[in-house]
């Protein structure tokens, strides 16, 4: 079948004016041009849907029953095409973001909102997981997007760089440590280390340090997650070396973060999303908020 929209656009203006000259006029169209489309509109349906008289065109029982289908036919492509053209202007939308439970405690709530005063037609939906299960909701098309420090390399994924998030070591404010404006690695040596289990990046990165320092990292405590090892930190039990973004969800008066030096160990805060599809402009919109929110991190960005 080969009715296209013109066709029935032209059918039903004539349906509604009841007359080819007025309807001609109403789409500033030629009116021979205009009948010759609801003649090919009739020859590929098989029947008659107009009876055309001297004076007035009336709709017969198959063009009364047409002009209904129809009519929802172009009022549904009238929303599609208006739905379409809101999301282009970024007006509406849904994000699928997925992060890490501290990252996105930290930057999440505040970008958020801040999409939602510039654009309250987008919506976001949350998932906060472990690296991992970001990277695999990306590819899988269950997250548009991933927010966080990821290893390199990986198939299917592209990145755009945020930030950088540096290494630092948390203590608690009556240590020495809380004094200093930084803390070189070697100043570690001998002190209870809080640290992460060996499936986490930054406990990788951690052991970079220490063998930079050529100190020996012996874990005094080992756990599976930032806020518990800061709550460690905070009960006095030892020294962390977590990331940046954990100073801005501790809001505890008993923690003090200091930076690491010599050497200075930084990740890449990313966004990512799959290789292959499209940005969203919902997505596009959210971008640069995102990575103000993740530079309002850094100590002294305010």
């Amino acid at each position: 079948m080969r009715v296209t929209f013109r066709q029935i656009e032209a059918f039903l203006a004539v349906a509604e004016a009841g007359n080819f000259s007025r309807a001609a006029t109403r789409l500033q169209s030629a009116q021979p041009a205009l009948s010759q489309a609801v003649k090919e509109l009739e020859s590929e349906l098989g029947v008659r849907l107009l009876d055309r008289t001297t004076r007035r065109v009336e709709l017969t029982e198959a063009g009364r029953e047409f002009q209904a289908s129809a009519g929802k036919i172009v009022e549904d492509l009238g929303h599609a095409v208006g739905n379409l053209h809101a999301l282009a202007e970024r007006k509406r939308g849904r994000i699928r973001i997925a992060a890490p439970p501290l990252l996105a405690a930290s930057v999440l709530p505040a970008a958020i909102a801040e999409l939602q005063a510039e654009a309250p037609g987008i919506s976001v939906d949350l998932i906060d997981t472990s690296t991992d299960q970001i990277v695999e909701s990306v590819r899988s098309g269950r997250a548009e997007c991933g927010l966080g420090t990821f290893p390199p390399g990986g198939d299917q994924i592209e990145r755009l760089s945020l930030a950088r998030d540096e290494l630092m070591l948390f203590c608690h404010r009556a240590s020495p440590f809380a004094g200093r404006n930084s803390v070189d690695w070697e100043a570690l040596e001998g002190e209870t280390l809080i640290t992460l289990t060996r499936d986490s990046g930054i406990r990788l990165l951690t052991e970079v340090g220490y063998e930079s320092a050529c100190i020996a990292l012996v874990p005094g405590y080992e756990v599976s997650h930032i806020t518990t090892a800061m709550a460690l930190v905070e009960a006095g039990l030892g020294v962390a070396v977590l990331p940046t973004y954990a100073l801005a969800a501790a809001g505890n008066e008993a923690l003090a973060g200091r930076p690491l030096a010599n050497p200075t160990i930084a990740r890449e805060i990313q966004l990512i999303h799959a290789s292959g599809r499209s940005v969203s402009p919902a997505v596009a919109a959210f971008t640069p908020i995102l990575r103000r929110c993740v530079q309002r991190l850094k100590p002294g960005a305010g």
